[in-house]
């Protein structure tokens, strides 16, 4: 038995295939919230100030050895300098504490190098590819303007940080467990609406 022709002028639609995301990127609901990094300093000036002084004094030896090799004398600072090394030992005191001064200079300098910088720079949640950050100062107003809403409140004092947030609250009616409770509550919202990579914890004081 032959089965019916199919109706002429009538076309099949094909749903397209979807688009393979590319290779190291996520799809669905867990790439809508991403870990963003802390913001690094560039360091720009720091950086060319290292890189002017080191050629300098590189610059400086050179040309002194050049002009050794031409026949002509030592600086004079050289020459002191060649003298002291000669005159100095290891165990020496003064050769242990320039060396230790001398590490811990390069110690702090390797950890300012490797830290990010940008303290007052507040890293937000956003999507793959996009990189958002808020201040710390115009966070710490927006908790403070949410904490004046607080019936209440007189005056309030936000202080931001990474970890934490320090809200100092002056009450002049109500009793303080409730402005406290009250504070709580629109401070979490408050703290979740600003969308922060790492959500800090608020400490409360409420005074009259």
């Amino acid at each position: 038995m032959r089965g019916h022709d199919r109706p002429r002028g009538r076309h099949r639609h094909r749903t397209p295939a979807p688009h393979a995301a590319p290779a190291g990127r996520r799809t669905g609901p867990a790439a809508a919230v991403t870990a963003p990094r802390r913001f690094r300093s560039a360091r720009r000036i720091p950086a060319a100030l290292t890189a002017l002084a080191v050629l300098a004094l590189a610059g400086l030896f050179l040309y002194d050895l050049a002009a050794v090799r031409a026949g002509r004398p030592a600086m004079r600072w050289r020459r002191e300098l060649a003298g002291q090394l000669e005159r100095q030992t290891p165990s020496d005191t003064a050769v242990l504490a320039a060396g230790a001064l001398l590490a811990l200079a390069g110690a702090v300098l390797l950890l300012l190098a490797l830290a990010p910088g940008v303290r007052g720079l507040l890293p937000m949640r956003a999507e793959p590819g996009v990189r958002a950050g808020i201040r710390r100062k115009a966070a710490a107003l927006v908790l403070r303007d949410r904490a004046m809403e607080v019936s209440g409140v007189r005056s309030v004092r936000v202080r931001m940080g990474r970890g934490r947030v320090g809200i100092k609250a002056t009450s002049h009616f109500r009793e303080l467990d409730d402005v406290r409770a009250d504070l709580d509550a629109v401070l979490a919202t408050g703290i979740e609406e600003l969308g922060l990579a790492h959500p800090p914890r608020p400490r409360v004081r409420v005074r009259r």
